[in-house]
């Protein structure tokens, strides 16, 4: 039987190297095929909101990698989370978002979360569907949310150690009663690369790394 394949839609370099790491930690030997469009997060980042071209730009990304026989699709950037099940719903394959999976984690593990985010409409947005899990799963949670945004402005810089040094100094300040939640998978690095542990973090591409290799086994099977 032929590797399954995944194909991973980002919309920032950022999260490509985040994800790969994932998957090569896994353990599971799969195919892995990448399709960007790095212009999104430039244009997001200047209108702070998702416009119906870039929904299309999104669907003609994942539309390529259903093309090239791939058995799920991974979206790896959070802030058009709210968008991929109207995708998901025009692909003939398993689709998943980028941070879907980490979120339902949060909410079944903890009542208090706490969401660090680097880019404006990340924060907004996964507060948002965190709310909605906790509906679906009759739970009241408290939510917070961080938006460091001087981090993702050192990512794009190149200074990456500026960028993880915020990120762990906005979890040092976060209690340790809260489940910490990273919403980019850019911000993965700053904990996974550390030999400190880090117990109440949870980050999008460990978790979603095992939900879209399940997801594509179970695609195949049927």
């Amino acid at each position: 039987m032929k590797k399954l394949r995944i194909g991973l839609i980002h919309a920032t370099m950022n999260s490509v190297s985040p994800i790969l790491d994932a998957f090569s930690s896994y353990g599971e030997d799969v195919e892995l095929v990448n399709f960007m469009d790095e212009g999104l997060i430039y244009e997001l980042n200047e209108t702070d909101e998702v416009t119906t071209r870039m929904i299309m730009r999104l669907t003609d990304l994942a539309g390529k990698a259903a093309e090239s026989d791939v058995d799920a699709i991974l979206f790896t950037c959070s802030s058009f989370t709210p968008h991929v099940s109207d995708i998901a719903d025009l692909m003939p394959v398993p689709v998943l978002s980028s941070d879907q999976s980490m979120l339902e984690r949060a909410v079944l593990e903890s009542d208090n979360i706490y969401v660090i985010a680097t880019i404006r409409a990340a924060g907004p947005t996964t507060e948002r569907i965190i709310q909605q899990i906790a509906r679906e799963q009759e739970k009241d949670v408290t939510v917070r949310v961080q938006v460091v945004t001087e981090a993702f402005a050192a990512l794009q810089a190149g200074d990456v150690d500026r960028h993880d040094q915020h990120i762990r100094e906005t979890i040092q300040s976060v209690s340790a009663s809260n489940t910490v939640v990273l919403a980019q998978y850019s911000m993965a690095r700053a904990v996974t690369n550390e030999t400190t542990p880090y117990p109440n973090v949870l980050t999008g591409p460990s978790v979603s790394v095992e939900a879209i290799i399940n997801l594509a086994k179970r695609g195949r099977s049927k």
